[in-house]
């Protein structure tokens, strides 16, 4: 290849020549000169067009904006998508005349000129810093690599791995065997694929490797010869087969949040946020990155998009270790192509990735190291990705047809053999004419195929690849010890993540709090009270008692509407809560916290607008102390009713049985409330004193008149400290409940 001096002046020499062959293919020029070649399509000799002149060409002319801005626009797109050349096609022409004369929209039929030296100077992307930046031809964007940083090298193995699960019937129980014996191995800057047909226990096989289910029934799992601790989890990436994101929250939200609980606390807030813009750039997802996830009753990015976000959740932190379960799912072709693209980069900075594939295209079944193909739960084939056909061809398994490699293994671990010659053992099984071996078109049932292919990697690889797992490896000590000993590692400090969960928490929720639904629900009843109990008064003994119904219906309505609202708190987050524990993202009371105080401004808004209408509809005490008291005393009495919701769906974490519980509860407290039963009988009035119901009602009595009575409507008034007291009690008493039940909840093993 020439060097780039000569090139350049070589670019310069012959640029006069492009031009003036322009000018000839145009006309209206004043200059001639003889070309090495003839213009396509030009009925006359050559003509001659000034510089001045050929660059109207690609510019838009006074008058003409629209057309002329449409026309350069179109051009721009072309150079970029058409002119890339390198110096070698430079020096012969020919690449150079075929992008130039597309680009301005000729036909030109001549080779030997180049581009205007003007021209070049637009031609930023073709400079040598960016040839190695890939494009996301989806996206139709250049888009950025990510500078992974080396972590702690991790060699994954597994041994004679077996799983079972017991499944209760009504009678009796029973085992079901999901793994059998799966053995194999994985080393840092190796991507190794699981396939195998649905049911197959590829998810089961990745979630043991990942730690997230349980300790398995039978066999080892290492990692750099030391078995599984909680503190790997730091060092373990694991995308989930569904998509758990907040669906109120942008896709820059979800990955900067992410980037700042996750990354360590070395880095700064600004490199942190810098880290996540590089991964959104790096999937492709820039156009999306405003746009909200959506779900599913909520417009958002497309599924691919949304599956993206959620590999670059994980990505973001720089694991050792990287789980995928079905990353490729809902992606077309070349998306998919790009994502295993990724993680071959991702591989290639020392990392240890492994996925499950669902029926992936050729492409990208060329891409993977080493593969697992799995039927049945029992181990087909293990080892290099590349000679798995040859191998299958040595047990008498090829394809009669050309067709992609992952549809032919997923056709055998099915016992498929349509299209596939049939072992000279099988045929040997079909003639003999045994019913239990053959199906319709005279070819051996699944269930031989099966157990044929089983028996041959048993026979025929299965010991040997077991001596190599068994042999010990040559690791550091330094590395064992680094996966044993390390300490646990917050990417942020406590404050800092109840910070950000505390924002968070209000960007997401603030939808569903403002919604018009919930704001006409609650503004419909205030004036409906309003108009029921218009200027009621409260001189008169008969007016108080009036007016006491109306004070009752507050306490209870603002006693019942929050606490089924906070009955869906944790049973709704219990995926996202064990998905972002499981990576030690936060410490679960800064988690806690910021979910239970993020509430509380929300909380506020709607009561005050609910007290606002019917306070003076109702004509209510005239003072100003005694409204702000009133509205105090009702967000006392939701904060505690609050609790009592949380209390519950983080004890039993189950809607139905949540939902039923807290029925009876509120119903309980509210007939216990002091307003349909005045004496209570002595074995029972204990349920007073638990029901946010009576305090709240009795406080909302003593700010009306305290003044005027002691006594209305058969309840004493009281100095109004043992009911604060009581109801400040709720609140703490409530959330400490349902942080034990959250902390003594079993998120998955190891968590």
């Amino acid at each position: 290849m020439m060097d780039r001096p000569s090139t350049t002046s070589l670019l310069r020499t012959k640029s006069d020549q492009l031009v003036e062959a322009i000018s000839a293919a145009m006309g209206g020029g004043t200059k001639s000169s003889p070309m090495n070649g003839d213009v396509a399509g030009g009925g006359g000799g050559p003509e001659t067009l000034s510089r001045k002149s050929s660059r109207r060409l690609t510019g838009a002319s006074p008058g003409r904006s629209g057309v002329g801005s449409r026309n350069n626009t179109h051009i721009r797109k072309s150079r970029s998508a058409q002119l890339k050349f390198d110096l070698d096609e430079v020096t012969s022409g020919a690449a150079l005349s075929r992008a130039s004369s597309a680009s301005l929209g000729l036909s030109f039929s001549f080779t030997g000129f180049t581009v205007p030296s003007d021209e070049i100077a637009d031609m930023k992307s073709f400079s040598d810093d960016d040839d190695d930046i890939p494009e996301d031809i989806e996206a139709g964007t250049r888009k950025m690599k990510i500078q992974a940083e080396p972590t702690l090298p991790i060699y994954l193995k597994f041994t004679e791995v077996c799983y079972k699960v017991v499944i209760k019937g009504v009678t009796s129980t029973r085992e079901k065997e999901i793994l059998t014996g799966i053995s194999g191995s994985v080393d840092p800057g190796e991507v190794l694929a699981m396939m195998g047909p649905s049911g197959s226990g590829k998810t089961t096989l990745l979630s043991l490797l990942g730690g997230r289910v349980k300790e398995p029934t039978g066999g080892s799992i290492t990692y750099n010869e030391q078995p599984y601790s909680k503190h790997l989890k730091s060092r373990i990436g694991f995308v989930t087969q569904d998509d758990i994101l907040f669906p109120h929250l942008t896709v820059r939200e979800t990955l900067t949040y992410a980037a700042r609980l996750r990354l360590p606390k070395k880095l700064t807030k600004e490199e942190k946020q810098k880290r996540a813009i590089d991964v959104i750039y790096e999937l492709g997802l820039e156009r999306c990155q405003d746009t909200m996830i959506g779900g599913s009753f909520v417009r958002g990015v497309s599924g691919g998009e949304r599956k993206r976000v959620c590999i670059g959740n994980e990505i973001i932190i720089n694991p050792s270790l990287l789980f995928l379960d079905e990353p490729t799912s809902g992606l077309d072709s070349t998306t998919a192509l790009r994502t295993v693209e990724i993680l071959h980069d991702i591989a290639e900075a020392g990392k240890t990735v492994i996925t499950t594939i669902h029926q992936p295209s050729s492409r990208l079944f060329h891409k993977f190291d080493k593969l697992i193909l799995l039927g049945k739960g029992s181990l087909l084939y293990f080892g290099k990705a590349s000679e798995a056909m040859d191998y299958f061809s040595t047990i008498g398994c090829t394809p009669l047809i050309s067709m992609n490699p992952a549809e032919f293994l997923l056709d055998l671990a099915n016992g498929n053999l349509n299209d596939v010659s049939v072992p000279s053992e099988l045929e040997d099984k079909v003639q003999i004419g045994n019913s239990d071996t053959e199906t319709r078109n005279g070819k051996p049932s699944p269930t031989i195929v099966h157990e044929y292919l089983v028996e041959a990697y048993e026979t025929r690889v299965a010991e040997s690849e077991k001596k190599k797992l068994m042999s010990p490896m040559m690791i550091d000590e330094e590395l064992k010890s680094k996966v044993v000993t390390s300490k646990r590692e917050w990417g942020a400090s406590w404050w800092t993540q109840y910070s950000i969960l505390f924002w968070r928490g209000l960007k997401e929720r603030r939808h569903d709090y403002f919604s018009w639904l919930r704001i006409t629900q609650v503004v419909a009843t205030a004036v409906i009270l309003g108009m029921l109990w218009w200027q009621s008064g409260g001189d008169s003994p008969k007016q108080m008692q009036e007016q006491a119904g109306l004070l009752f219906f507050i306490a209870v309505f603002w006693g019942f509407f929050p606490v089924f609202t906070a009955i869906f708190t944790f049973p709704q987050e219990r995926a996202m809560l064990n998905k972002e524990r499981s990576a030690d993202m936060y410490r679960l009371s800064a988690y806690f916290l910021a979910r239970t105080t993020s509430d509380i401004p929300l909380d506020l808004i709607l009561p005050v607008l609910f007290i606002l209408v019917v306070y003076f509809m109702a004509g209510l005490k005239h003072d100003v102390c005694a409204f702000f008291l009133t509205v105090l005393t009702t967000f006392l009495c939701i904060v505690a009713a609050q609790g009592l919701g949380l209390a519950i769906g983080a004890t039993l974490m189950d809607l139905k049985k949540a939902t039923t519980l807290a029925s009876v509860t509120v119903m309980t407290f509210m007939l216990a409330g002091g307003y349909f039963v005045k004496e209570v009988p002595v074995f029972i009035s204990w349920l007073r004193y638990l029901s946010y119901n009576y305090q709240t009602y009795k406080l909302l009595l003593k700010v009306q008149y305290k003044e005027k009575n002691d006594w209305v409507d058969g309840i004493k008034v009281g100095n109004g400290v043992r009911e604060v007291s009581t109801l400040l009690a709720m609140v703490f008493g409530y959330r400490l409940l349902a942080y034990i039940s959250l902390r003594r909840m079993k998120l998955h093993s190891g968590a």
